[in-house]
């Protein structure tokens, strides 16, 4: 388990919900990839449910289609859990420097 934050830019900050999570997602697993590259599937938790169907849908918004491209060479199961057991990642989203 590994947990890490970052403040989004002033264009960032204009994005729908939707963006910004993928946006994190995205982020992550660039940030961590040299432990996720090499296909061993993991696990992605998030507490933004309608980001469990990334890898299934075909998004209008374009923004979201080049997030899911980018996600593509990696083997990973989104599982939506509730915000209230996600406090740690919670904590350090309010409090990125």
């Amino acid at each position: 388990m590994a947990f890490a934050s970052k403040k989004l830019l002033p264009r960032e900050c204009h994005f729908s919900t939707i963006e910004k999570e993928c946006l994190a997602i995205v982020w992550a697993v660039q940030k961590f990839q040299y432990f996720l590259y090499y296909g061993k599937p993991f696990i992605l938790e998030t507490d933004h449910q309608p980001l469990q169907y990334l890898g299934k849908a075909q998004f209008q918004n374009g923004r979201l289609m080049r997030r899911a491209l980018a996600l593509q060479p990696y083997r990973f199961t989104i599982r939506s859990i509730k915000g209230t057991l996600n406090v740690l990642a919670d904590f350090l989203s309010r409090h990125a420097v």
